[in-house]
């Protein structure tokens, strides 16, 4: 697997939005964010979405310029439009307002509508946790149907995942999750692959369990749930939380959006622990937790011991800023081709 210096994969990406289109300001940060998603191991929503993305602007699904709208901004809390703007450039802009906000207001609130694809969500923690600062973020897409409501048969909801960062002492604890069992990029691409699901994690379109990811994309099933067919009320449940404080918040949703656009709604909030008992209190607990969690018996299957969400991101971060960000073979031979017709030059492979 090829191996690419951070910075220099970072610029490319970069150079290869903005000769597609993409203001420079907007180009900057999505590549950084498609970055940080490969470097922490998200290599579905990292460079390999870069296609797309140009194929985006291209076709004016995605916009490359101009500014979101602001609906209400009441300070400790704001609602954008964001015109089908790069994602990675609204959610950016969106957490670094309300971070400088939080310093006066403890919690300070967002609800973000009518954006395009938003990456990796946590690929946008640390931006927030290295400021000692807690934060919170979940997305939805209106426009589209994946997930069937517990107990029905026809896809209604999408995946909507959620994220939460808390800093510590040391790597902060990321929470990145889907409401779903699965995710819709991994349903499509075993599907193409004619691979199945490891477990039952479809539903066909009568509702009966399925491991086939074909019964999704091409015969009207969906995905399961988070809890499956016997606990699934739970990821349900989740899942309408994400859609309600997105969608709902924004006034941006399924009551209001048509079908098939790429259109997503989000939701995020910034706290500063300094404005409860302190940063040094709160780290006190978050330090504690995480080093009893990590240093619990681990069970007989559990040859690793306990791992804290985030602990597996924070390693290959730090292998890829020393080693270089790996991207797959067939990913870089697209970008290349993608380069070659724009004229953008190539950074050089460290190791393949």
């Amino acid at each position: 697997m090829p191996l690419i210096d951070r910075n220099h994969l970072v610029s490319f990406a970069e150079r290869l939005l903005g000769g597609a289109g993409m203001e420079q300001d907007k180009a900057a940060a999505t590549a950084s964010i498609l970055v940080e998603g490969d470097m922490i191991g998200h290599e579905t929503h990292g460079v390999s979405l870069l296609h797309w993305y140009v194929e985006a602007l291209e076709d004016g699904s995605l916009s490359g310029t101009g500014s979101y709208d602001v609906v209400s901004d009441r300070g400790a809390a704001f609602v954008w439009d964001g015109n089908l703007l790069p994602g990675a450039w609204l959610l950016t802009k969106a957490l670094d307002q309300a971070s400088e906000r939080v310093r006066q207001y403890g919690i300070v609130s967002g609800a973000i509508g009518n954006c395009h694809h938003t990456c990796a969500l946590s690929a946008f923690m640390r931006q927030v946790t290295e400021k000692g600062l807690i934060v919170q973020l979940s997305v939805s897409n209106p426009a589209a149907s994946r997930v069937a409501p517990y107990g029905g048969t026809r896809p209604l909801l999408t995946p909507n995942p959620m994220a939460a960062g808390f800093p510590t002492s040391a790597d902060p604890i990321l929470i990145d999750v889907s409401c779903s069992i699965t995710t819709t990029t991994m349903t499509q691409s075993l599907a193409k692959a004619g691979q199945a699901f490891p477990e039952q994690w479809g539903l066909t379109a009568s509702g009966e369990p399925t491991a086939d990811p074909r019964e999704i994309t091409e015969r009207g099933g969906s995905m399961m749930p988070l809890g499956g067919r016997l606990k699934g009320h739970k990821g349900f449940a989740l899942a309408l939380m994400v859609e309600l404080l997105g969608q709902g918040l924004s006034g941006k949703g399924r009551a209001n959006t048509k079908p098939g656009a790429l259109a997503q709604s989000a939701f995020l909030q910034v706290m500063d622990p300094e404005f409860f008992a302190g940063v040094d209190a709160f780290t006190e607990q978050s330090n504690w937790l995480a080093t009893a969690c990590r240093s619990n018996p681990p069970a007989a299957w559990n040859r690793d011991g306990v791992r804290m969400p985030g602990d597996s991101a924070a390693r290959k971060r730090r292998e890829a800023v020393d080693n270089g960000v790996p991207v797959s073979a067939a990913t870089w031979e697209k970008l290349c081709r993608d380069a070659d017709r724009r004229g953008v030059a190539v950074p050089t492979v460290l190791s393949a």
